[in-house]
């Protein structure tokens, strides 16, 4: 029995680094575990947030795999001359990922958020089905040709999200210029992930990239156990969490949602999507996003998607705008939310009023009120 308990602690604890490695986020959390006794800091500004509150009309879009997808939907009556957003959430997230967009945005235009094969409110991997990004772009055009069958479409995508709308581009390039107007890639990448190390440092790095192939075998096959073993490593999810995808001296009440988002995967998920991030190349996009604006978002601290890749995506592209925040991470879509709304907002505006093909570049800072020794007592 011992030996089965520290096999679970072990498969939980590597299922906890898979997770952190090519998601940004611990996949080794259960809610219940941290939220009791973890008290938020008195100043922070997000401790009454009301995430995973926001909701639309919700309707279901199978694929041709048989996958049900969830998918919600907030009309704007009084936008009807705005593209409508359709937002592609990253791996081990769902859409309530997008929740200051959403709540900031609506009203402004039609909005679309989906939830990916396998997470949220979607349905289960088939057991024998495909798993590719090749099938994940192929979700997203399933998406759009039943929820959005005319007008003009913004895509927006956060980490895998923006590697799927990637593979829509590569495959279905008829769309890209006609329906689809503009794109944002935000802490996203075209190019494979290193992974050999799962993000760790030296002797540990080298030791979880050995035991990584071995890993991914024993969490498909054996999920009961990992999961045992995930529970038991939730306080050091919650670390790596808040160290590998967000910036220093963030939000505790962002990394405790982005936690929440997480917990609900299952862990066979994470096991059949690991390969893909070793094994991403979507240089075929970029000739098609190249017809059209688009805006791609680095976090300078990102550890997941390196900030080098949002830089490479953005100098291989012809009317783009690129925008670095100095002090954020992976989720920067949650931690530097207004430096995205914004930025989206630009970008829709530009889609009313074309206009020739333009570069620009920024790097965005803020100034955070450094933490006294009296603040982390």
């Amino acid at each position: 029995m011992s030996r089965l308990v520290a096999a679970g602690r072990t498969a939980g604890l590597i299922g906890a680094w898979v997770g952190v490695a090519t998601a940004g986020a611990a996949v080794g959390f259960a809610a219940e575990r941290y939220a009791m006794g973890r008290s938020l800091k008195k100043d922070d500004p997000y401790a009454d947030e009301p995430f995973g509150s926001l909701r639309g009309a919700a309707r279901t879009v199978t694929t041709d795999d048989g996958v049900d997808l969830h998918v919600e939907v907030d009309e704007a009556p009084d936008a009807r001359d705005a593209p409508t957003l359709v937002f592609c959430h990253g791996f081990a997230l769902t859409t309530d990922a997008w929740h200051f967009q959403r709540r900031d945005l609506r009203g402004t235009a039609r909005l679309v958020f989906w939830d990916q094969r396998g997470h949220g409110r979607s349905g289960p991997l088939p057991d024998d089905g495909e798993l590719s990004f090749r099938r994940l772009g192929a979700d997203l055009g399933q998406v759009l040709d039943e929820v959005v069958p005319k007008g003009p479409i913004v895509l927006i995508g956060h980490s895998m999200g923006g590697m799927t709308l990637q593979a829509l581009a590569e495959d279905r390039p008829e769309l890209f210029g006609k329906r689809v107007v503009a794109v944002a890639l935000i802490a996203t990448s075209g190019q494979k992930l290193d992974v050999s190390g799962l993000g760790l440092p030296g002797y540990l790095g080298r030791l979880a990239g050995r035991a990584a192939p071995a890993a991914v075998s024993i969490l498909a096959r054996k999920p009961e156990l990992v999961e045992r073993g995930r529970k038991m490593g939730s306080d050091l999810a919650y670390v790596l969490t808040r160290r590998y995808a967000f910036a220093e001296g963030g939000s505790p009440k962002l990394v405790e949602f982005t936690a929440i988002m997480n917990a609900a995967v299952p862990i066979d998920v994470v096991a059949r999507f690991f390969p893909l991030f070793g094994e991403l190349d979507a240089a075929g996009a970029i000739p098609v996003l190249s017809k059209i604006p688009v805006l791609v978002i680095g976090g300078e601290r990102d550890q997941m998607t390196p900030v080098q890749h949002g830089r490479d995506l953005a100098d291989a592209l012809v009317d783009v705008e690129y925008i670095e925040a100095t002090d954020a991470g992976h989720m920067v879509l949650l931690e530097r939310h207004e430096v995205v709304t914004d930025a989206l907002r630009t970008l829709i505006d530009r889609t009313r009023r074309g206009g020739r093909p333009r570069r620009l570049s920024s790097r965005i800072a803020s100034v955070r009120r450094r933490r006294s020794k009296e603040d982390e007592r």
